[in-house]
């Protein structure tokens, strides 16, 4: 498996449990709409919230793309967007902001949701990694998942020294399902200490909270 860009994207793009993508990329399809972001593809718009690293005046713009780095990709079943603070690369980032819609209209979202947990154990020390959810799952709508990782498994070249921390919102239509997250990525940690996260508890649970109230994902016109 190949280890670049974010771990889920990675894990996604290499894995059995989804279609490989035909590594098509493209201008991200967006548009922004008052305090959101708007990713029109593969038959799906998936609103997000703004990043959370610009300022308030920043946001306030109206015209925040310019501000940060994005990379898109899809084929006919499926589309990656990555948002990045201005400066830093899919090769080079402290903090990746990323949804996926993936068209499979029978799949369970807990089956989904499974599939990515089971991606990420793959890529962290299992004795330095866990899951934990931000409250409880009601029926088909999922509670956001966080995932912390203090050092990853050796081996994976450009991420020695390295662990990081997650938050992830997980949506469903009758055609498909999607994921919103976002990682922070430091040196190694211990994951029984916040204190020592690339990412504070405060900001990692008001990120949770924004994707579990201010995502979005519905059918296209």
């Amino acid at each position: 498996m190949v280890f670049a860009r974010s771990m889920l994207a990675a894990f996604l793009l290499g894995a059995s449990l989804v279609p490989a993508f035909a590594q098509v990329v493209t201008e991200a399809p967006l548009t922004e709409q008052g305090n959101a972001l708007v990713l029109t593809t593969i038959g799906h718009q998936f609103t997000l919230p703004l990043p959370d690293w610009l300022t308030p005046a920043e946001r306030l713009s109206g015209n925040v793309q310019p501000l940060v780095e994005t990379s898109f990709r899809s084929d006919p079943s499926q589309a990656l967007l990555e948002i990045y603070p201005k400066g830093e690369t899919p090769e080079q980032w402290t903090t990746l902001y990323g949804a996926r819609i993936t068209l499979e209209a029978s799949r369970p979202l807990a089956d989904y949701r499974s599939a990515v947990m089971y991606g990420y154990s793959q890529t962290c020390n299992p004795k330095l990694s866990g899951f934990f959810q931000f409250g409880e799952d009601a029926g088909e709508q999922l509670a956001p998942l966080g995932y912390v990782c203090g050092a990853y498994v050796d081996g994976l070249e450009g991420y020695a020294g390295q662990g990081e921390v997650m938050v992830m919102a997980f949506s469903k239509t009758e055609k498909g399902v999607a994921i919103a997250y976002q990682e922070w990525r430091g040196p190694l940690f211990d994951p029984s200490d916040p204190t020592t996260w690339p990412v504070s508890t405060d900001v990692l649970k008001a990120r949770a909270e924004q994707l579990q109230t201010e995502v979005s994902l519905s059918l296209a016109d």
